[in-house]
């Protein structure tokens, strides 16, 4: 064990969800439809018509009656912050109408009410998959330049309400993961094999500039508000010293890298430009998005670290594993999850020494954790679960955390995925379990939703109240 905490005095600890995987009631409070509400099986199927029963997200873990009980649990842990995302179409449930939904702005306040009650730091996930299913099938989703007025709107009203009360902000989870999935990330209903690439990076180009616009409004309305973009980080390693190996990887880790940079440097890189030559994109860009882009740069920059992978010009060495959301080639060296996600903690510790030096903006690692299957047992009379096999994979990223400390990154805070059991995003799952609180509900939708306290609970309390000095290097 370490005698001392490296982590900064102010380092906020907490955890990570997003509303479409825990709140449920997709049809109360006035709330209309979000392209969740047709993804009963995530990513790994086609999209429904409309609702159906096997969808879990429509009761999800009930944190929308629940929230009180939960977010005590997050402060028995001693959580500093709670990443959540607000659901657009609570607040607005068409997405394009003109005036907002006062049940589900009134929601909010109460979960924001409750954070507050226990000293912990909103962080707002603007919108986190959870584009309103009417600008999917009459828009197109984020094809559409409509959207970013409609975004901008739903914007201004989230930082004219809770601006005053909410200091961390972003504007687009993973905001790159629209290239991997168009539906879940942009909303786009035009189905992934028939999108136009040109379509596509307009999406992106369009979510750029409403991120911009969020910026620009949050600091008007909320003038000490800090906005930060999220990405999903995935370092690309080469497979093998080849100097081809070593651009290929460089290439494909850049189709992260460049969402960042625009956001950071407020212009697009050449390498990004060239790019979309390279494959016959033509982007309409007027002169106001370059403007808006340029003046409206992020204050932090957050992200995602799960997983990273290989890449190879060798086309018969392309051995992609089953990564869900994560193309790229298995790496040799490393072990993988249940769900073949390989687990590499220097990785972490890479990328925020690679974001430090190319941004100098704050980083904030707001998800990274395991997903596993987890056993519900009796423990002196207590439900649990030993969860030995988390503690080590978070112990072992946060210790990598705290080397990128040393290294002298500037690191906000550390928000563990799925801080409670909820339905998984890429497969819409239960059994795919990422939390310190097990949530008694199963794939097939039966369950108590009672909540129990797994060993990592009490570890992840130790880490927080140590400060990190806990972590077993």
């Amino acid at each position: 064990m370490t005698n001392s905490s490296i982590f900064p005095a102010d380092f906020l600890w907490g955890g990570a969800t997003a509303a479409n995987q825990i709140e449920g009631a997709y049809n109360e409070g006035g709330k209309g439809l979000s392209i969740q509400d047709v993804m009963p099986q995530g990513i790994t199927t086609p999209r429904a018509d409309g609702p159906t029963d096997d969808n879990l997200k429509q009761v999800a873990i009930d944190f929308y009656h629940r929230y009180a009980e939960d977010i005590a649990l997050f402060a028995e842990m001693g959580f500093k912050t709670f990443r959540f995302s607000i659901a657009w179409s609570r607040i607005f449930p068409l997405g394009d109408e003109t005036e907002p939904n006062e049940e589900g702005l009134a929601f909010y306040d109460r979960v924001i009410d409750e954070c507050e009650k226990h000293g912990i730091e909103p962080l707002v996930t603007i919108s986190h998959y959870e584009t309103p299913l009417h600008l999917a099938d009459t828009y197109d989703g984020w094809v559409n330049r409509d959207l970013i007025g409609f975004y901008e709107r739903y914007a201004r009203v989230l930082f004219a309400r809770y601006g005053a009360r909410v200091t961390y902000w972003l504007t687009f989870n993973e905001i790159n993961s629209v290239l991997h999935a168009p539906l879940m990330s942009g909303g786009i209903n035009t189905p992934k094999e028939e999108l136009s690439k040109t379509d596509l990076y307009q999406a992106v180009h369009n979510e750029l500039v409403a991120s911009a616009l969020a910026t620009k409004a949050a600091r008007e309305l909320a003038p000490n508000a800090q906005v930060g973009c999220m990405i999903l980080a995935m370092p690309t390693y080469p497979l093998t010293p080849d100097p081809d190996d070593v651009m290929a990887s460089l290439t494909t880790e850049r189709t992260n890298l460049a969402f960042g940079d625009i956001h950071v440097r407020g212009e697009y890189p050449g390498y990004y430009l060239r790019s979309l030559r390279d494959q016959g994109v033509d982007l309409v860009i007027t002169a106001e998005d370059r403007a808006l882009l340029k003046e409206n740069t992020v204050d932090f920059v957050s992200f995602s670290y799960y997983v990273s992978v290989a890449d190879t010009a060798d086309e018969s060495k392309r051995v992609t594993g089953p990564g869900n959301l994560f193309p790229g080639v298995r790496n040799p060296t490393l072990k993988a999850s249940e769900w073949g996600w390989q687990i590499d903690p220097v990785g972490l510790r890479i990328v925020l020494n690679q974001f430090w030096d190319r941004w100098q903006k704050p980083l904030f690692i707001v998800e990274n954790g395991l997903g596993a299957k987890d056993e519900l047992v009796e423990v002196d009379g207590r439900k649990t679960v030993i969860d030995d096999y988390r503690i080590a994979y978070l112990n072992d990223h946060l210790v990598q955390v705290g080397e990128a400390v040393a290294d002298g990154v500037d690191v906000m805070g550390f928000t563990p995925w799925g801080c409670i059991d909820l339905v998984s995003a890429s497969t819409a799952q239960m059994s795919k379990r990422y939390g310190f609180i097990y949530v008694d509900r199963n794939d097939d939708g039966t369950g108590s939703l009672d909540r129990f306290k797994k060993k990592s609970f009490d570890w992840y309390a130790e880490v927080i109240r140590s400060n990190g000095a806990s972590l077993t290097r």
